[in-house]
C-alpha cells in the first residue's frame, strides 16, 4: 500500500448515483479528504456532481474533485464502490446479487488495470456478498478489501437505543452483526450504556425476552425497507457511514468499526465475508476483535454465515 497516503488522501468513488454523490457531499461538508474523483457509467451525470460539489467547497475546506475514469485509481488511497442497482420495493437483498455480481466484477478489474494498490471499499448491496465478489475479482489482501457492512444498522441500533433510554447516543455501545440484511442480529449480551450492561442499566430481567428490545431490533433490521417504502431508496445514513469509515483508514485511526471482512476461522467461522466489529486503521482491517458470545448469538451468527456462502456459492460464476 502507499506510504505517501497520509499526504495525498484521495479517494475515488465508483457510482456517483444517490449512495456515491450523499457519501461524496458528506466528504466535502467535513474536509475529510485534498482530492475526491467521481467515477460513473454515466460521464455525464459525474461532471455534474463534480461541479455542483466544486461550488460548495468555498463554504468548506480547499479540495479537488473532478469526474475522471478507471484510469485515475492508480494513485488514489482509497477506491469507494457505491455503483449497482438499487433495491427495489418488494425485492430483497438475495434478488440483487447475481445482477450486481456482474456489475461489480467488471469494475474491479477496470480498477485494478489501472495499477491501484490502495484499498478498496465496497457499498453495493447485498453488501457481504459483493464485497466478496471484489476481494476474490482484486487479487487483493483481504485486509485490503473492506464492505460497508453492519456499519449503518449498529449506528440505527445505537441511535434507537439512546432515545429510549434518553442518553448520547455516543455513550451507548451496541453492535449488529452478520449479513448486513435479514440474518443480521443483536449482539445483546454485550450492550453497554455508559460502561453499563444493559440488563443493569435497564434493570432488564431478559433482553433476549423483552418486548420493548424486541421492537427496536426489529426497526433496526426493517428500517432499510422502512425508507425504502417512504422515499425510494436509503442514502444519507449510509454517506455520513462511509464518510466515517474513511476518515478511519486515512487518518490511521485504528477505530473499531463493524465492517464486512473476511473470516479465516474467528468465531469457528470461515471463508465468507460478513459484520463484525474490526479495527480499522490506514492498512485496512487491522483485526477483527473476538467477542466472548453466548450460544444463543453465537448460532445465530453462524446461519447469517452460512446464508451468505450460500448465496456467494449460487452466485452465477
Amino acid at each position: 500500500m502507499h506510504q505517501k497516503s497520509n499526504k495525498t488522501k484521495k479517494v475515488a468513488i465508483v457510482g456517483t448515483g444517490f449512495v456515491g454523490s450523499s457519501y461524496a457531499y458528506s466528504l466535502v461538508n467535513q474536509g475529510t479528504v485534498s482530492e475526491l474523483v467521481l467515477i460513473d457509467l454515466n460521464k455525464e451525470r459525474a461532471e455534474g456532481e463534480a461541479q455542483d460539489l466544486n461550488h460548495g467547497v468555498p463554504f468548506g475546506s480547499p479540495m479537488k474533485i473532478k469526474a475522471g475514469d478507471y484510469g485515475d485509481c492508480h494513485d488514489v488511497d482509497l477506491v469507494v464502490i457505491t455503483a449497482g442497482a438499487n433495491q427495489k420495493p418488494g425485492e430483497t437483498r438475495l434478488d440483487l446479487a447475481s445482477k450486481n455480481a456482474k456489475i461489480m466484477r467488471g469494475i474491479v478489474k477496470e480498477i485494478m488495470a489501472s495499477g491501484f494498490d490502495g484499498i478498496l471499499v465496497v457499498a453495493s448491496n447485498p453488501v457481504d456478498v459483493m464485497t466478496h465478489v471484489a476481494y476474490e475479482a482484486s487479487g487483493l489482501p483481504k485486509e485490503h478489501v473492506i464492505g460497508s457492512g453492519t456499519i449503518l444498522d449498529t449506528a440505527r441500533f445505537r441511535y434507537l437505543l439512546s432515545d429510549y433510554f434518553q442518553v448520547d447516543s455516543r455513550n451507548v455501545h451496541a453492535y449488529i452483526v452478520g449479513e448486513h440484511g435479514d440474518s443480521e442480529l443483536p449482539i445483546w449480551s454485550h450492550v453497554t450504556i455508559g460502561g453499563l450492561p444493559l440488563n443493569v442499566y435497564g434493570k432488564l430481567n431478559n433482553f433476549y425476552e423483552d418486548r420493548d428490545m424486541q421492537a427496536i431490533f426489529e426497526n433496526v433490521r426493517d428500517a432499510a425497507y422502512q425508507i425504502i417504502q417512504k422515499k425510494g431508496a436509503t442514502y444519507y445514513g449510509i454517506g455520513m457511514g462511509l464518510a466515517r469509515l474513511t476518515k478511519a483508514l486515512l487518518y490511521n485511526e485504528n477505530s473499531i468499526l463493524t465492517v464486512s471482512t473476511y473470516f479465516q476461522g474467528e468465531y469457528d467461522i470461515d471463508g465468507v465475508f460478513m459484520g463484525i466489529p474490526a479495527v480499522v486503521n490506514a492498512n485496512g482491517v487491522r483485526e477483527i476483535l473476538r467477542l466472548n458470545l453466548p450460544e444463543r448469538e453465537q448460532k445465530q451468527l453462524e446461519n447469517s454465515a452460512d446464508i451468505l456462502r450460500n448465496m456467494y456459492n449460487n452466485l452465477d460464476k
